[in-house]
């Protein structure tokens, strides 16, 4: 069967740092775009990043300077630093692979594979 499952969310104060991981099995995510989006309370998913087979990447605006994603293939596991935190940077982070990723742009299906996500609080 093939997995994915996000790890590293917490509560951080505004400023502060995370570093989400996106890890799986049942395949090798090298071979895809993996992506990373996320969903606050009341509102829509969102695209946050995403990195590509080749490494190429984007980061939705507000991402752009403050986060971070990469790729350990010997890891099977995607990352995502962040960095900077606002409060309104609090959502439930969610990876999925694969996804197609764009350099303005990152789109994924409920078809794609996902992981159950993972909690990101950032309050005083």
């Amino acid at each position: 069967q093939l997995h994915l499952v996000e790890s590293g969310g917490g509560l951080v104060q505004p400023g502060g740092s995370l570093r989400l991981s996106c890890a799986a099995s049942g395949f090798t995510l090298d071979d895809y775009a993996i992506g990373w989006f996320r969903q606050a309370p009341g509102k829509e998913r969102e695209g946050v990043s995403c990195i590509s087979s080749h490494h190429s990447t984007y980061y939705a605006d507000s991402m752009k300077g403050r986060f971070t994603i990469s790729r350990d293939n010997a890891e099977n596991t995607v990352y995502l630093q962040m960095t900077s935190l606002k409060p309104e940077d609090t959502a439930i982070y969610y990876c999925a692979a694969p996804v197609a990723c764009y350099s303005d742009n990152v789109l994924a299906d409920e078809l794609d594979y996902w992981g159950q996500g993972t909690q990101v609080t950032v309050s005083s």
